[in-house]
């Protein structure tokens, strides 16, 4: 919401600065985004007070030399005309017509003043300098508003009204100061120029002026040339009509057009100006139909049947049943006649019954529209609109015809209408006012201030509310109030945001002022903090996954189905996601199931900026539960790797890339420090889509659970589950999602089960006993994963082995077809001995027998 600081004057005295005021307004409660100056100290080009100043334009001459230029006589209060060379259009209408009766009002910059440049694409400022041009000395100018700074129109100059004073500098007649506030739901009331300055002067205690609203209608009784049939009245709780007639379409007058141009809309004629400054001035959104173009002038309010369509003033045929095609979830209310859809309710008009050029008579409406009806069909028609914006928020229910008032007397003032008498009044759901009881007790428990009855309904009265101070008189009111009375207050029309005494108490706090309320401490001890486990080790695994490299990314909990196909197509499936109802965009319309594809997306973007990305999400899963409403939300851990493994270095040594035994490394630290070691395993992937088959496994945690039937109660049997996948890309995947290298890795891990089973650390003194390092070189099978060769060993070493270390991997003709070698560094020791050799062979031959008996592998000489 943009408020021009001189609108805002009209109707609140305003004597604090721009800061000032900004400061007031953000504490009050209305977030001052921006100020920002316009001709002013503090703008990007302040206009000099002697040397940028209005000017009339007393005749315009032709150019000697140039048919596209004139030459304009101006008196700028100077003491003789001067001559000024333009090429404006729109002064060319008035060459050669000798002195004006009526001269114009313009903008004369003279020599030396510093304007925008109006030929310029961006933003340049330059210096007026004198210079002939085709042999007439120019050394002054008249100025558009792209040179002075307040809009980017440069078809001509800027034409002030009649009465503007000459001589007068510029910025002391339109320098301008506009407030961006950020307006959030609850603050609806703020969206017009007369809800801040009753926000303005409750807060700074001036009194709130209300513009006049004398309307002269000389025209014929409306009584039977137009009316309203409101099918819908829950979703239309009132609906009002006025009728101007003899309508002259034109330009609207300067100041106008310069206020809704600060105010940031677009001036287009008289008629649609007005429509839009009352609904910036009272916050009541009107419309105008062309009279004409409307049946009999009845109107009829009522759902969309299937099938209607509708052209609306954009240009575009709108479907208006809902489904995939419209984007509606519901039928949209419309505003028809006999011939059917005049408009879209509250969200855009039709082009049937547009106001033209040719237009003579507006029937103009102003309607109060159900909130939620409003914001549905907006969004699911795309068609967000200054109107909408205030509908959605739910406006004012008396504004109706207040708002007609206001502007049917513009219309006939600037449009020279002629106003039916009376007007169209449909209230079938008339304002419901509410009553509170507010006693200084509830407001002291709130906010912690003591204030008498009296001064709490002081705090009120100025922002709108009806305050009545009553003392404990009775013994009712005794019994329920206390002795120091209460204020019953009436709830204004236009605070339906206002339903709770907590409301009431925000209200006083904002006008008391939030910095004179009281620090205070709570009166009981803080309770002890109590960390949960499971988020205690979420976050030690994101730290020691950034300890490892990687950079942590937060990507969309939502995705469409062409994400999840880039990664995985079987798995695209729209049936097996959780849908929103209302997804901000279609693109985001389905609750992941899996981390890859957002992750596998965001490493692409990384990788084309970098040639080295690491990265890493934790976050939730949406897993639909059949019978159930809402779906199982597990976390997962997902990482992504890609690009060389070092980074770039004098030598020029070759870098390889980053791949599966990166990927496993980085999972086997984190693993480890869950307590995880020991009950890891990974089993070959060969069936997974996402992945290269032969490089890629299943992460196997092991889990113990009731043996049924054991011989011994309670005795523990050991099984192993899935909790993740991880290997490389497969080529199919890494084209799909455009990734700019040859290789890729991922991995996808179930983190509730890796938090589950998680241990905490274990402390052992340093040993006191040396340790003994043997080799041990077998031969086994090709198809033995190398992960069940170093389970088999640790088992048969028992607690004696410390460390186990594979460091060579052989397969060939020495040791036969489909059979591999495998030599590892076996580190022993014992905590209260040192070991000997009997029993390190004893181990050893543990170890070889399991090897034998459970693999059928040979030791190799």
């Amino acid at each position: 919401m943009k408020v021009p600081l001189r609108w805002l004057k009209e109707f609140v005295a305003v004597t604090l600065s721009p800061a000032e005021l900004a400061h007031k307004l953000t504490f009050g409660g209305l977030e001052v985004a921006e100020v920002r100056y316009v001709g002013l100290d503090g703008a990007e080009l302040p206009w000099d007070a002697e040397k940028i100043v209005i000017c009339n334009v007393l005749e315009v001459l032709p150019h000697p030399n140039a048919e596209r230029l004139v030459l304009a006589r101006v008196d700028y209060g100077g003491p003789e005309a001067h001559t000024v060379v333009t090429g404006a259009p729109n002064l060319f209408p008035y060459k050669d017509q000798g002195p004006l009766a009526h001269p114009l009002k313009a903008v004369f910059a003279k020599e030396g003043a510093r304007l925008f440049d109006g030929h310029a694409e961006h933003p340049v400022i330059t210096t007026l300098k004198g210079r002939p041009v085709r042999g007439v000395m120019s050394d002054a100018m008249l100025c558009s508003e792209k040179e002075l700074g307040i809009s980017d129109e440069h078809e001509g100059i800027l034409i002030l009204e009649g009465d503007a004073p000459v001589g007068v500098p510029l910025r002391d007649f339109m320098g301008e100061v506009i407030f961006t506030l950020e307006i959030t739901p609850n603050y609806a009331r703020a969206l017009s120029i007369l809800g801040v300055a009753r926000e303005v002067a409750a807060l700074t205690g001036a009194p709130l002026r209300l513009p006049q609203l004398d309307l002269e209608a000389a025209g014929p009784p409306l009584a039977g040339r137009a009316g309203v049939t409101l099918a819908e009245p829950d979703l239309c709780p009132r609906f009002t009509l006025g009728l101007a007639e003899n309508v002259q379409i034109g330009p609207s007058p300067q100041w106008m057009q310069r206020r809704l141009i600060h105010a940031g809309m677009r001036p287009i004629n008289n008629v649609v100006d007005i429509s839009n400054y009352v609904m910036l001035e009272w916050g009541q959104p009107t419309h105008a139909f062309d009279y004409l173009h409307v049946q009999a002038g009845q109107l009829l309010v009522r759902l969309a049947t299937p099938g209607e369509r509708l052209t609306t003033l954009d240009g575009k045929e709108r479907d208006l049943t809902p489904g995939p095609s419209s984007g509606l979830e519901r039928p949209p209310l419309l505003v028809c006649d006999a011939n059917g859809p005049l408009a879209v309710a509250g969200v855009m008009g039709g082009a049937s019954s547009e106001v033209s050029g040719t237009t003579t008579a507006v029937l103009l409406e102003a309607a109060i529209w159900e909130p939620t009806q409003i914001r549905k069909t907006a969004r699911g028609m795309k068609l967000p609109s200054e109107a909408s914006r205030r509908f959605e928020r739910g406006v004012d229910y008396e504004l109706p015809l207040l708002a007609l008032r206001r502007a049917l007397e513009l219309m006939r003032r600037y449009a020279g209408a002629t106003i039916a008498q009376g007007f169209v009044d449909a209230y079938p759901r008339p304002w419901q006012t509410l009553s509170l009881d507010l006693t200084p007790a509830e407001v002291a428990r709130i906010l912690g201030v003591q204030l008498s009855a009296r001064q709490i309904a002081e705090l009120l009265t100025p922002l709108g509310f009806g305050c009545q101070v009553i003392g404990g008189l009775s013994m009712g009111d005794l019994a329920t109030f206390g002795d120091e009375g209460f204020v019953r207050v009436t709830v204004p029309s236009f605070r339906q945001d206002v339903t709770i005494l907590a409301d009431l108490c925000e209200e006083v706090a904002r006008v008391y002022g939030y910095a004179q309320i009281p620090t205070t401490r709570l009166a009981d001890e803080l309770p002890p903090a109590v960390q949960a486990p499971e988020l205690a080790l979420e976050w030690r695994t994101r730290e020691l996954l950034a300890s490892a490299g990687l950079s942590e990314l937060i990507t969309h909990s939502l995705v469409d189905m062409a994400l999840v196909a880039t990664v995985a197509p079987r798995a695209a499936i729209a049936s097996d996601y959780v849908k929103i109802t209302n997804p901000n965009t279609p693109e985001k319309s389905y609750m992941r199931r899996s981390l890859l594809p957002s992750l596998g997306n965001a490493l692409t973007l990384n990788l084309r900026e970098r040639e080295r990305a690491m990265l890493f999400e934790i976050g939730r899963v949406y897993l639909p539960v059949a019978g159930e409403a809402l779906p199982h939300e597990p976390r997962r851990v997902a990482l992504a790797l890609g690009g060389p493994r070092q980074g770039e270095h004098w030598s020029g040594a070759e870098r390889a890339a980053l791949d599966f035994y990166d990927l496993k490394g980085i999972v086997e630290l984190l693993v480890a420090r869950l307590g995880l070691n020991g009950r890891i395993s990974y089993a070959p992937l060969h069936d997974d889509e996402r992945f290269h088959p032969g490089r890629a496994a299943t992460l196997m945690l092991e889990v113990a659970e009731a043996a049924s039937g054991a011989p011994r109660k309670g005795r523990p049997r050991s099984n192993s589950i899935p909790v993740g996948v991880l290997g490389e890309l497969h080529p199919t995947v890494r084209t799909r999602l455009e990734l700019p290298i040859a290789r890729a890795v991922m991995a996808e891990l179930d983190l509730e089960q890796l938090i589950a089973a998680a241990s905490p650390p274990i402390f052992r003194p340093i040993a006191r006993f040396p340790a003994t390092v043997q080799d041990l070189s077998i031969v086994a099978p090709v198809a033995i994963p190398e992960a069940q060769v170093a389970s088999l060993i640790r088992r048969g070493a028992g607690d004696l082995l410390e460390s186990l270390t594979l460091f060579d991997l052989y397969s060939g003709a020495q040791v036969g077809e489909g059979k591999r070698s495998l030599t590892y560094h076996l580190t022993f020791r014992a905590a209260d001995r040192t070991l000997t050799d009997e029993a390190l062979v004893k181990v050893r031959k543990k170890i070889i027998g399991s090897l034998e008996r459970e693999i059928g592998a040979t030791i190799r000489g």
